[in-house]
């Protein structure tokens, strides 16, 4: 389904000699490229109508060429320690050598160090280019599925086991308490971080907001989570060993929500439910945005500085944000793009509610991966 031919085209566009990457594993074009894990950044080079080069210190060239899929030389063996008897200086050695393999002009991605690039452009042109790399990504191939997938179903498993722990909670006036402890956000996220750790997952930032902290997205949550308020999880969990990420949303109420968070709570869901039906192949991210916002409209709901906030959803890969977004913009989904849909609802009063699910995008369809229940109250 991807398009390999994008570095090349981008090449013949610019008229450049190679297109050069200096980033550890962290970046997900690095880890796409290679397919290899790394926690120093490394050098990637791929000339015109070749394969990409893959430049390792000597302790990583075995592992190299085990795990990468592209072809992996030593710094010895690329010239660096040669232009460092020559210049004495690193980062100088590392142009020098980066020039000498790339023969003329140079495109670099818009994370490339400056530094290095500085020095680069003492010995050849150094330009960038469009985000080729992130065009190829945004298309999965039927490995990248599998991988998303199998970290989906973890993701759903642990928002599952943190439900479960909410379920189970004992009240205090309110108050909710786990085996004795209080059970606030950080403590709830700490046992969903622990949960995806030993099955070989790792989350960041993860959203355990309660009350009036849900009516800011973003909102990690700090406070005791209580009965009869929403309480939004929000789980973006990345395989460590794939390094390819999932994206889920559930919102929930222990207790009995007042009547306005309830309706609240079932436009979401219609809206989430029509943003589904709407995804296919050919249409734009701004169409079915746009489809949510007056379906919100209609139910009373504004979309500005409270009521719906945000785009309807984003590509998801490498990265737990990239092409394409489902948004205002007009962006067109592909077969084979991978997205989320998590419309929502935020009102500082009340606070907020949001529903997300992922899947990827069909000729006429969405083939969604998320198979769990959105129901408000456990």
């Amino acid at each position: 389904m991807n398009s390999p031919d994008l570095l090349d085209n981008l090449l013949a566009e610019s008229g450049a000699s190679a297109y050069v990457i200096y980033a550890s594993s962290e970046s997900p074009d690095m880890r796409y490229l290679t397919g290899f894990s790394v926690t120093d950044p490394v050098l990637y080079i791929r000339k015109a109508g070749k394969e990409g080069l893959l430049i390792l210190p000597q302790m990583e060239v075995e592992r190299g060429k085990k795990e990468a899929k592209c072809p992996v030389i030593c710094r010895g063996d690329a010239g660096f320690f040669r232009h460092f008897e020559e210049k004495k200086d690193p980062k100088d050695a590392n142009a020098a050598m980066i020039a000498e393999i790339a023969g003329g002009e140079i495109i670099v991605p818009d994370e490339f160090p400056l530094s290095l690039a500085r020095k680069l452009e003492d010995y050849c042109k150094v330009s960038l280019g469009r985000p080729a790399v992130a065009e190829m990504r945004a298309v999965k191939r039927e490995d990248e599925i599998k991988n998303i997938r199998h970290t989906q179903k973890t993701t759903e498993e642990a928002i599952d086991y943190a439900a479960g722990i909410i379920r189970n909670a004992v009240s205090d006036n309110g108050e909710l308490y786990y085996n004795d402890n209080p059970l606030t956000s950080d403590y709830l996220r700490g046992e969903i971080h622990c949960y995806l750790m030993r099955r070989g997952f790792e989350a960041r930032e993860t959203i355990v907001a309660c009350g009036k902290e849900t009516s800011m997205p973003h909102n990690t949550g700090s406070s005791i989570l209580v009965e009869n308020e929403p309480i939004l999880i929000d789980l973006f969990p990345r395989d460590t060993k794939t390094g390819y990420y999932a994206d889920m949303s559930r919102t929930f109420v222990r207790g009995e929500p007042d009547r306005e968070l309830v309706r609240m709570y079932n436009a979401v869901k219609e809206a989430w439910i029509l943003g589904k039906k709407k995804v296919r192949s050919g249409i734009s991210g701004s169409e079915i945005h746009n489809a949510i916002v007056t379906y919100f409209k209609s139910q009373g709901y504004e979309s500005g500085n409270e009521g719906f906030t945000h785009s309807l959803g984003h590509g998801v890969g490498l990265a737990v944000h990239e092409m394409p977004p489902v948004s205002p913009t007009d962006a067109v989904l592909k077969t084979g793009n991978v997205v989320t849909i998590e419309p929502g609802l935020y009102y500082n009063d009340i606070g907020g509610v949001r529903i997300e699910d992922i899947g990827m995008v069909c000729e006429n369809s969405f083939d969604c991966f998320t198979d769990y229940p959105a129901e408000l109250i456990l």
